[in-house]
């Protein structure tokens, strides 16, 4: 666990991640290469680039920023967080909450589980393939301050790349009732990043119902 992750240093600058020397440099860029490789495989596209490789650059970027010095184990779980996403479809499984429910929870199994492979393949030891299947499970959720960090680039991606979406297929009350979720899981800070986003008339009129209660 990182310590200097912990929510009171969301924000900050910091030239750590300048610096961030990974145990084997060669080890950590041939497991990114994996990762990036097997999602640059989604059919599914998103301007012009595989949907699920773009997100995890995304997700990548918010750890970042949150957490200038975030792990090794953090990185490579924001860049496999999704891994592999589109091999499971919603459609396989039954159109009710509970099958929703049922799918998500696959999922987080489906893509530790993918992650571990590849880790191994590249050589991380069981030590550091435990650590990020833990943070990809979000086991220890909230009390870790790495797993915060990474619950916090989840909701903001969300926020900034996938509200629009929803609000235009998705029934007022449960877009509301999907932000209150995000909002009342992010830290204070991450809630201080997602106000300084850019939405649209639409979107910042459902935030700001959610968060009139």
């Amino acid at each position: 666990m990182n310590p200097s992750c912990a929510p009171a240093r969301f924000g900050k600058t910091s030239r750590v991640s300048e610096t961030f020397q990974p145990r084997d440099p060669e080890t950590f860029e041939a497991a990114l290469r994996r990762f990036d490789e097997e999602n640059a495989r989604d059919p599914n596209r998103e301007n012009g680039q595989p949907r699920e490789l773009l997100y995890a650059q995304r997700l990548n970027g918010w750890v970042l920023r949150l957490c200038p010095a975030a792990s090794e184990e953090l990185r490579l779980a924001a860049r496999c967080q999704h891994i592999c996403r589109w091999k499971i479809p919603r459609g396989s499984y039954p159109m009710t909450r509970a099958g929703y429910m049922k799918w998500r929870a696959d999922l987080k199994i489906f893509h530790a589980q993918k992650a571990g492979e590849f880790l191994h393949e590249t050589g991380y030891d069981e030590s550091a393939i435990r650590r990020v299947q833990e943070l990809n499970l979000k086991k220890h959720f909230p009390d870790d301050p790495e797993g915060r960090v990474l619950e916090d680039a989840l909701c903001l991606v969300f926020l900034q790349f996938q509200l629009a979406d929803l609000a235009a297929k998705t029934a007022e009350d449960k877009t509301i009732n999907a932000l209150q979720k995000s909002w009342q899981k992010m830290t204070d800070a991450a809630r201080a990043e997602a106000l300084k986003l850019e939405f649209g008339p639409r979107e910042k009129a459902l935030l700001q119902r959610a968060l009139n209660g």
